[in-house]
């Protein structure tokens, strides 16, 4: 599938944001997660999986590992390239990601999939009714939806990040969900509704999700600020309002807090998460 854009179509935004800095840079930190969350996942040889909104690889190549026949779709192109070159060096001959919206997965077929992955991926679409139509339509009758959402307001580490970067943003455009939405279990349940799964298919945990930095909190932040698109967003909004020096302090501040590490070249940050599992 390829949602490549035709040059009179209009720039995406959501693909702007995406394809914007390195995101390969931050996903390092998460790689450990990502493969200890993927074991949980009752991954059997064979097991036809989509990983949804999947970067450069953190659960998808995991799942391959195990021995899942994978496919990742990601906004960016950037990104797909990163993980198709990592699947390649790491041998993996089951695990492919291309280029494809969440929101509207019409190259993929009814049916295709036993299990539909995402990690804090899917959350970030437009659309949210549109995206949970599509994953419920791609799972076979039997299968599993497996989501990690961030949840608004929570007092650990990117619900904190995420909200700090948007107070020192311009206003979203009208009729924007915020993503953190996908963190609600009512607004989870709603979205579902519509395409026809019962409540009590649906079932949530909270969890934890480690990132692990080989540096000091303030050099995390820096990375941040070089590489992921939102928190880039943030700092030339910032900059433009003569505010970036605030900012900073703000996520050194908040990195410094969280950070659990007792090494001092060393990061490491616990974010809760809602884990949302749909049995269909």
């Amino acid at each position: 599938m390829s949602a490549v854009l035709s040059s009179s179509s209009p720039p995406n935004p959501n693909k702007t944001l995406w394809e914007k800095g390195d995101f390969s840079r931050i996903a390092e930190s998460m790689r450990e997660s990502g493969e200890a969350l993927v074991k949980q996942f009752g991954i059997k040889r064979g097991l036809k999986v989509l990983d949804l909104g999947c970067g450069d690889g953190t659960t998808a190549l995991p799942a391959a590992k195990l021995g899942a026949d994978v496919l990742g779709v990601d906004i960016a192109r950037n990104i797909v390239a990163a993980g198709n070159k990592r699947a390649k060096e790491q041998g993996l001959t089951n695990c492919r990601i291309q280029e494809g919206d969440a929101s509207d997965l019409h190259e993929l077929k009814d049916d295709s999939f036993d299990l539909v992955v995402s990690i804090f991926g899917a959350m970030f679409a437009p659309r949210p009714f549109d995206v949970a139509k599509e994953m419920v339509r791609v799972t076979r009758p039997g299968g599993r939806i497996i989501m990690g959402n961030w949840i608004p307001n929570d007092p650990t580490y990117v619900a904190q990040l995420l909200k700090i970067s948007s107070s020192y943003s311009p206003p979203p455009p009208e009729g924007f969900i915020s993503p953190m939405t996908w963190g609600v279990e009512s607004d989870v349940i709603d979205r579902f509704a519509g395409a026809a799964v019962p409540k009590d298919k649906i079932s949530f945990a909270r969890d934890t999700y480690n990132f692990n930095f080989p540096g000091t909190p303030s050099a995390f932040v820096t990375a941040f600020r070089k590489y992921y698109g939102p928190t880039m967003n943030a700092f030339e909004a910032a900059e433009r309002n003569g505010r970036a020096a605030d900012l900073m302090k703000e996520l050194e501040d908040l990195f410094t807090r969280q950070n659990q590490s007792t090494r001092k070249d060393a990061t490491a940050i616990p974010a809760t998460f809602l884990r949302v599992t749909v049995a269909l």
